[in-house]
């Protein structure tokens, strides 16, 4: 996007096109969408970190999620310098060019890849608690247990991908939200009512387990990606910042009580999914199961859908509706393939966490706006506070990655 000509465009049509505020997405929906959006996957893990970091690694949940909620104003703010941004990607060409807008893109994209091969882990890991010994044969070969279960996941959602239009696979997704609360719901039952207890644990910090339970932390709050897009979709774009303050007070409510419930449960021998440590025989247990297994089933699509029109809306692939299927269904075997080969669903969401939700939601957020505010490079509160925070996400960034990337190659 050209912004200085198409300013110039805007302002010449400025009195033909008066703003139309009745048009846009509500207060109501926009909450709705943004807690969608930052409440994913991330809430199976959430004990797992606590168990990983201690219980004083709650207060660096607390920490990450005021930290995010921060930069996701400044996301907002620097949508007020042009009134053509719409998406992540403009900010970062508004601040550094083309070469801003790839690199926001990349990690973008990077981010979402990664996020679809955790959903067929998730799915893997879940049905095979399920449904145990189970084996399919494909093409004369016996395949057994979470990798059965991985590439039966994947022939489901395929279809789905190959949908131009995701208008009602995005109706369908926005269930996460509710699937989110029934799931803490369902731990709840499990513990007060199917007589696992809730028992005192005494691993107050562990130092060891930090960079990973801190990743994880950083990966429940990447939503920053669709920050600007739901902004710009409000009647009222002068009330985001209280949608971020409604999302991130809920969502992280909504995490904490996870986190402090499943490690009361289950302490140390807390898996990576903490429905993976869940009393298989009993209701509840398989009610929170099937509602995890559902909502990646519906987002897979919509989580790749801007990775496959990328790459499509190249003048190679443009208009051509049987490269279209080939592209997605392309993009469906590679996400099987990294399923296959790396199938730990923690380490992969510590990496996920640390590298890339750190760089787009904590340090990209930061950069953009010191470059498009002149006025918050001058000393004083704001830029100490922006310093702060590029200084805390390098380290979580740094640290994080080595840890994870060491943890994936020593199980492999």
């Amino acid at each position: 996007m050209d912004f200085t000509k198409a300013g110039k465009l805007e302002s010449q049509n400025e009195v033909q096109q008066p703003q139309q505020p009745t048009k846009g997405t509500s207060f109501f929906r926009t909450c709705f969408n943004g807690l969608n959006a930052l409440s994913g996957v991330g809430i199976l893990s959430i004990p797992y970190a606590l168990a990983q970091g201690g219980w004083l690694s709650l207060l660096l949940l607390f920490l990450v999620a005021v930290l995010c909620w921060y930069t996701g104003l400044l996301l907002r703010r620097c949508m007020d310098t042009h009134p053509l941004i719409k998406t992540y990607p403009d900010i970062g060409e508004r601040a550094f060019g083309y070469k801003g807008r790839a690199i926001v893109s990349v990690f973008m994209y990077v981010e979402l890849y990664l996020v679809a091969v955790e959903f067929l882990i998730l799915e893997g890991d879940n049905l095979d608690k399920l449904f145990p010994n189970t084996a399919f044969k494909v093409a004369g070969l016996k395949i057994r247990g979470k990798q059965a279960f991985v590439m039966l996941t994947s022939l489901i959602v395929l279809p789905t991908t190959w949908l131009k239009s995701l208008a009602l696979l995005a109706y369908v997704s926005a269930g996460g939200v509710l699937a989110s609360f029934i799931l803490v719901i369902c731990i709840f039952w499990v513990g007060a009512v199917d007589k696992v207890g809730f028992h005192e644990n005494d691993s107050v910090l562990n130092l060891k387990g930090m960079p990973i339970a801190i990743s994880m932390f950083a990966f429940c709050y990447c939503g920053h990606a669709v920050f600007p897009t739901l902004c710009s979709s409000m009647k009222d774009r002068s009330k985001f910042s209280k949608v971020l303050l409604v999302c991130f007070i809920t969502s992280t409510i909504n995490y904490g009580s996870m986190a402090v419930m499943g490690y009361l449960m289950f302490g140390e021998h807390l898996k990576s999914q903490v429905t993976l440590n869940l009393p298989i025989k009993k209701m509840s247990t398989k009610i929170a199961i099937y509602t995890t297994l559902i909502n990646p089933l519906t987002k897979y699509a919509i989580i790749t859908a801007p990775i496959t029109t990328a790459i499509e809306e190249t003048s190679l692939f443009r208009n051509s509706r049987s490269l279209s299927i080939l592209i997605r269904t392309a993009l469906v075997i590679s996400t099987v393939i990294v399923a296959l080969t790396i199938p730990f669903f923690g380490y992969v969401m510590a990496f996920i966490g640390s590298f890339l939700s750190v760089t787009a939601s904590m340090l990209l957020p930061c950069l953009c706006y010191l470059k498009l505010n002149k006025a918050a490079r001058k000393m004083g509160l704001e830029l100490i506070i922006i310093v702060a925070i590029l200084m805390a996400g390098l380290f979580i960034g740094v640290v994080g990655t080595f840890t994870s990337i060491k943890q994936i190659v020593n199980h492999l």
